[in-house]
């Protein structure tokens, strides 16, 4: 029986390919004259609709045409056959982008620029990555971490512990200034045409990537960069760096990158130093993009960070202190005063919050850097409790319900020091005390990191 609560993508109507389009996937890698092919692979209903699936579930803004991912749907049941159409012939054109600019994390770091594309064009770059993807990936260097499939930055940390152990003590840390702004188009056109061989494929690529960006009432025209926002940026910027790996691979080099963030590991300050000098010139003569000095350097491990760890000698990894104030300023936000919400919203905020920041941070090897959070956490928590109870008689009410004596209550309600200072009181903490905490649902962050599997 049918299920008619279950709506069909409208991509499943379509005729499928058969067992043609997995012969030549198959084949591409062995016969580059097959990867002409590689648009009818693109346009295959099976490939679509997976496509399709993903920008859904990605959901994301609208771009320039104000198209939304619920839109998305209806507009396939009326366009799907001239969509596909221009795929093949290869005169598809994609929309400018929208610019949008966010804050980097951390105090005072600026932004960054990202660039949204419409939803039409966010389901075409799907399809083509879901086909570039499986014929690229493959090529890549081993020590290449960021944005491919089965890989994490904690396999990246594992091994750059491996390398201090076996006595890489020094870091050369790379930051390339503003990469995915300064791509080099004709490079990275180049890289993609050794690949594939599909002249209406590499023509849409190339226009992605001179697609306009809408900022500020205007389409400015980009000439180089890659636009942080769209599903095939994360492959496009691993095929540019490639060049890097493949190079670091050749001198023979302890390395590990994730994304644009390389990190090369050598035994003395005198190498790190010869490292750091040869590869900005490779960078910088090769693929045209610049090195920012003030981020970048060579300098024992322990004096860096790496996506968001620390770091010491004989390979024990521990937390950033920037990785550590960035969820204190998350946590200042969930408990503000003029929030306004119950305490079970602002703990139910909060757990959201941990349970991923723990789940992230689970490799750290000091316990006291948790420890020391958890409880900072609870007392940001009691000030916010005792804040919200505002005068004398509330407090005194709320800390006596909580058998507190009335004597001790009183002397915490009619003090005149400030919230901070009385949520460190002994009265205040008998009343809110782990376990009130543990009761009303407040994870424990020691507690949840022994659970996760290292």
């Amino acid at each position: 029986m049918k299920n008619h609560h279950q709506r069909p993508s409208g991509f499943q109507r379509m005729n499928s390919f058969g067992s043609e389009g997995q012969q030549v996937l198959k084949a591409l890698t062995e016969d580059k004259s097959l990867t002409e092919l590689l648009m009818e692979k693109v346009c295959d209903p099976s490939n679509l609709n997976r496509a399709y699936k993903r920008v859904k579930a990605n959901k994301g803004a609208a771009g320039v045409d104000g198209m939304t991912v619920e839109d998305l749907f209806a507009w396939i049941g009326e366009q799907k056959e001239s969509l596909i159409e221009s795929l093949i012939s290869g005169t598809y054109q994609p929309k400018p982008v929208l610019g949008v600019e966010i804050p980097k994390p951390g105090k005072n770091k600026g932004t960054r620029q990202l660039g949204i594309p419409c939803v039409v064009d966010r389901l075409v770059q799907q399809a083509i990555l879901q086909v570039l993807e499986p014929i690229f990936d493959p090529t890549f260097s081993e020590s290449s971490y960021g944005f491919r499939p089965g890989r994490s930055a904690h396999q990246a940390l594992k091994r750059a512990r491996e390398y201090v152990k076996e006595g890489y003590e020094i870091v050369v840390d790379i930051d390339a200034e503003k990469f995915f702004d300064r791509v080099n188009h004709d490079r990275l056109m180049f890289s993609l045409s050794k690949r594939i061989n599909d002249k209406r494929l590499l023509k849409i690529l190339r226009r992605f990537l001179e697609a306009g960006m809408m900022k500020q009432g205007g389409c400015i025209e980009r000439e180089e960069g890659l636009s942080q926002g769209g599903p095939l940026s994360p492959l496009m910027s691993n095929l540019v760096l490639d060049e890097v790996d493949k190079e670091l691979e050749r001198r023979g080099h302890k390395f590990c990158r994730y994304g644009d963030d390389c990190n090369i590991y050598v035994k003395s300050l005198r190498a790190g130093e010869r490292v750091f000098k040869s590869i900005k010139q490779f960078l910088e003569n090769r693929l045209k993009l610049k090195v920012n000095e003030t981020k970048s350097a060579w300098a024992p491990v322990e004096e860096r960070q790496f996506l968001g760890y620390r770091l010491l000698g004989k390979g024990k990894l521990v937390i950033a202190m920037h990785s550590l104030e960035r969820i204190k300023d998350r946590v200042r936000k969930i408990t503000r005063r003029n929030r306004g919400v119950s305490l079970e919203i602002v703990i139910a905020d909060l757990n959201k919050t941990l349970r991923g920041w723990c789940n992230y941070f689970k490799l750290s090897e000091r316990p006291s850097q948790v420890r020391d959070l958890d409880r900072w956490i609870r007392r940001k928590l009691r000030c916010y409790r005792l804040k919200q109870r505002k005068r004398a008689w509330p407090i005194a009410k709320f800390l006596m319900s909580l058998g507190v004596p009335a004597h001790s209550a009183w002397s915490v309600a009619k003090s005149g020091k400030g919230w901070w200072h009385l949520s460190r009181s002994i009265p205040v903490h008998h009343a809110m005390s782990n376990a009130w905490f543990k009761e009303i649902g407040l994870i424990d962050l020691l507690s949840i990191k022994a659970l996760v599997k290292v």
